[in-house]
């Protein structure tokens, strides 16, 4: 083939042959590194804030980050089909293709997040009147917005190169730029909050500096490094065939990324109704130990769809599943050790952020009863992240629409409102909507129909 006959980077990497255990956990440890530090930005965020600024300013932090976490969840759901076309081009060894989708990939969320960030910046404090942000904290929330807001284009671009180089099966790299960002951040966070006592205001300038620090570290890299993208504005171009093929694998995800952050975003609307800002900053908290909590399983069943991707484009089916079942079996373990801790130790895991006697309270309850999603969330992420490699990501979009709108928002309306339940009845949403997903992933699994490689069409 022609395309082997060119030079390669010395990242990329091929998935399709070696021991699969081996491969799942060299490839997945990076990545949960990555993300679990990823997640630091905004739980150093809480904590710095939490200790020196007090419960107003956790709210806004809580309800700021909120906002542009569901922003992030779609740009990672839209870079999915990118992921996908990049692994199969991999498992084909078709280089040509893979610079090309790299292209249009970075040019078309180059125009998007533009687009993004102009609209966020002028819709912001309509929407966080919607959302109905306690008056106390809606200046915090609004400051808190507004800078990482006017950051949404280093979001974008390092979720762009990081699923660029995942696909060609490089799960170290992210690892290391994420780390110096975060490093930054904490430094930043300290600094700005606790020195100049700049509250949410500091938390974002630190978050979106951090950000931007390891975006830059890593186009300067990557241009040094043969990287099928040279970064050149003369290089930024979409190929029709591949901007419609990313759209129609990732838009699926990205909606679905969308409508679950959204719903959890309700979640926070309840709870502001409920019991107002130390009831919101009890739910940013527990938000910000969910984050680590799941990352376990978020992590293997990233790696499990990039690497039954680059196996299903070699047809190496066989080697695809037992990857997906040995990676759900990991994650299973890892997440049932969290929910036992969670159980186990609510109130010191609270008490961390904020020592408050009421936030503490209203986290424990919530928390109490959402840490049963840990028990399923292994088993919808892992099974999922096959069927997505095989390009099933409609499947996923339906499912996850039942689960996030059928399922989570009205059991925790019905709940927590309508039998008056409070914060219990909040909590009770995730695990009913994960448990209700995961019977018709299963039922989908057992039907075969994602044995069909879509991706590939």
């Amino acid at each position: 083939m022609p395309e082997e006959k060119q030079r390669h980077s010395r990242y990329e990497r091929d998935l399709t042959e070696g021991h699969v255990v081996k491969q799942l956990i060299l490839f997945a440890l990076p990545f949960l590194a990555s993300n679990l530090i990823q997640s630091l930005y905004s739980v150093a965020d809480m904590l710095i804030v939490g200790n020196f600024a007090g419960n107003i300013s956790m709210s806004g932090v809580n309800i700021g980050s909120q906002i542009t976490f569901i922003l992030t969840n779609i740009v990672v759901g839209l870079c999915t089909g990118g992921t996908i076309l990049i692994a199969q081009a991999m498992g084909r060894r078709d280089r040509k293709a893979i610079e090309e989708v790299t292209a249009t990939l970075m040019t078309t969320l180059l125009i998007a997040g533009v687009i993004i960030t102009a609209l966020m910046i002028f819709l912001r404090v309509p929407i966080l009147r919607l959302i109905q942000t306690p008056k106390e904290a809606f200046d915090e929330a609004n400051r808190y917005l507004v800078v990482t807001c006017a950051g949404i284009l280093f979001i974008f671009a390092y979720n762009v190169l990081s699923a660029v180089q995942r696909g060609m099966g490089d799960s170290k790299r992210p690892f290391y730029f994420v780390l110096i960002a975060c490093v930054t951040n904490i430094v930043l966070d300290y600094v700005l909050v606790a020195i100049f006592h700049m509250g949410a205001l500091g938390a974002a300038i630190a978050t979106v500096f951090s950000q931007g620090l390891s975006v830059v570290l890593c186009m300067v890299t990557l241009a040094r490094d043969n990287f099928v993208f040279d970064f050149k504005p003369k290089s930024l171009r979409v190929d029709r065939h591949y901007v419609g093929r990313i759209f129609r694998l990732g838009l699926p995800s990205a909606v679905q990324n969308g409508v679950t952050s959204f719903s959890f975003l309700i979640i926070t609307v309840l709870t502001n109704y409920i019991g107002g800002v130390n009831a919101s900053a009890a739910v940013g908290v527990v938000s910000k130990f969910n984050g680590f909590a799941i990352m376990p399983a978020v992590a293997l069943a990233a790696s499990i769809s990039t690497i039954c991707a680059q196996n299903i484009g070699a047809d190496r089916w066989d080697r695809a599943v037992k990857t997906c079942w040995i990676g759900t079996g990991i994650a299973a373990i890892i997440s049932v050790l969290i929910f036992l801790v969670t159980r186990i130790f609510p109130a010191e895991i609270i008490a961390l952020f904020n020592r408050d006697p009421e936030l503490v309270g209203y986290g424990v309850v919530y928390m109490n009863t959402f840490c049963f999603d840990y028990l399923f969330v292994p088993f919808c992420f892992c099974i999922n992240g096959l069927f997505i490699a095989s390009g099933h990501t409609t499947f996923s979009l339906t499912n996850n629409l039942m689960s996030s709108l059928i399922l989570r928002i009205p059991a925790c309306i019905l709940f927590s409102l309508v039998l008056d339940w409070g914060m219990i009845g909040v909590g009770v949403g995730a695990p009913v909507a994960s448990a209700g997903s995961l019977c018709v992933i299963i039922g989908y699994y057992l039907s075969g129909k994602w044995k069909e490689n879509r991706a590939g069409q």
